[in-house]
């Protein structure tokens, strides 16, 4: 139970008033008060009142009463995960390609989501009165590396704060199709592509679902779909045929690096969705184009990760490197090219 006394400039209705008085440390946002509210689990001087619009008035002292947090349908697997920072309120996980992140109808089991409940347990304290990681973020299935989920609420709050201001640092390395060059004229001519300097190509247009293919995002321009920014720098180039390059990412769309990259002309290696029809030369190189048309997958690796602590304010960067497919890939590409 907790015990709230509502300040001298309290707003005049009651899930307001609450959101504005209830203490930090209790991590309950407007959306879960609303939802304390209509439940009964709110009182004043021992009367329940379940209208959020209800009337309040300064020095007034409510009660709020917060059940432990509830099992949910999704079943906790015991499915292996490689952990790299864990505490009473975080985990960082290093994802491998192939694994989906929630569950959906298409893949109810087997997601990131199954794995933390097996492994966090009774640490999870609940995320919005339910027994769950909180994700704040995702990466796509076929895409491997670094993801944050919260196992408290006031660190599921802190974070999507952080998230919603783009504080969050968070850099993909990914081999494309070409070399994305600020020289090339072709897209120097591209709407929505513009160059800073150190060679950092900066794409931002708005994204939103393609109109005829809903599985697919698509570039748009306002007022449709939702302003997205990625910037990029080349790393290393293979022969003018290929590139490992640096992406970081300033929004956080579906699928935006592998939208913006395809936008750019320079969709990525194993894309089966952007990638296009380009193919890179066996004549400049070799046997490792032939490995780039086999590779099973969008290469790209979600390789760093930046945040500050949200509960005890430490500034976290988290690391991981690339995985054994792309490693081989870009072995492949640096002894041809």
């Amino acid at each position: 139970m907790i015990s709230v006394t509502l300040g001298p400039d309290a707003a005049l209705r009651l899930d307001k008033a609450l959101s504005a008085a209830v203490p930090e440390e209790a991590a309950l946002s407007r959306s879960r008060l609303a939802r304390l509210i209509e439940e009964g689990a709110v009182s004043r001087a021992g009367q329940v009142v379940t209208d959020q619009k209800a009337k309040t008035a300064p020095g007034e002292v409510w009660q709020i009463r917060i059940g432990p947090a509830q099992a949910v349908e999704t079943l906790a697997e015991a499915i292996p995960l490689s952990v790299i920072w864990e505490d009473a309120d975080l985990i960082v996980i290093d994802k491998p390609a192939g694994m989906v992140v929630h569950p959906a109808p298409g893949s109810p089991s087997g997601t990131l989501v199954n794995a933390l409940l097996h492994h966090c347990g009774d640490s999870i304290s609940g995320i919005g009165g339910e027994r769950r990681p909180g994700i704040v973020h995702r990466i796509d299935k076929e895409t491997s590396g670094l993801i944050v989920a919260a196992k408290s609420d006031r660190a599921h709050h802190g974070l999507a704060a952080q998230f919603e201001a783009h504080t969050v640092t968070r850099h993909y390395l990914a081999l494309c199709n070409g070399v994305p060059e600020g020289s090339d004229p072709r897209l120097r001519g591209t709407r929505g592509i513009s160059f800073e300097p150190g060679g950092v190509i900066r794409i931002a247009t708005n994204l939103a679902r393609h109109r005829t293919d809903r599985q697919k995002q698509a570039v748009t321009w306002p007022p449709e779909g939702r302003h997205a920014v990625t910037r990029t720098r080349v790393v290393e180039g293979f022969a003018g045929q290929a590139a490992l390059i640096d992406c970081w990412l300033e929004t956080g769309r579906t699928h935006q690096i592998r939208v913006h990259l395809a936008w750019a002309g320079h969709g990525l290696i194993g894309d089966p969705t952007y990638g296009g029809r380009r193919k890179l030369s066996g004549k400049l190189l070799g046997e490792a184009a032939q490995e780039a048309a086999d590779f099973p997958r969008q290469a790209l690796h979600a390789a760093s990760l930046g945040f500050t602590h949200p509960v005890t304010g430490e500034r976290l960067e988290f690391r991981s490197e690339l995985p054994g497919d792309m490693n081989a890939l870009l072995a492949a590409l640096r002894a041809a090219g």
